[in-house]
């Protein structure tokens, strides 16, 4: 992997690291970058893939169902289960 995309993406915001990935993949699209930089960005679009994918999997496991009682008021709450 080139220094580039070894560069430090960890302190990234989720929508910082996905408007960056989106810019990579326009460019890579519009087929107008030479062949060493192509390589270079698209390392560069795994590394912010990857960090979008952490972020997301820390997020689900924060989230959290409300449960109600009998009576549909709000008891407590539960990690959601995925279901």
């Amino acid at each position: 992997m080139s220094e580039n995309a070894k560069a430090d993406v960890s302190g990234y915001s989720f929508e910082k690291a996905v408007a960056e990935l989106e810019s990579i993949v326009a460019r890579l699209e519009r087929g107008d970058v030479a062949l060493d930089e192509s390589i270079s960005i698209y390392e560069r679009g795994e590394a912010l893939k990857k960090h979008c994918e952490a972020l997301l999997s820390a997020a689900e496991n924060r989230i959290e169902k409300i449960r109600l009682d009998r009576a549909g008021k709000p008891q407590g709450t539960e990690v959601l289960d995925g279901a």
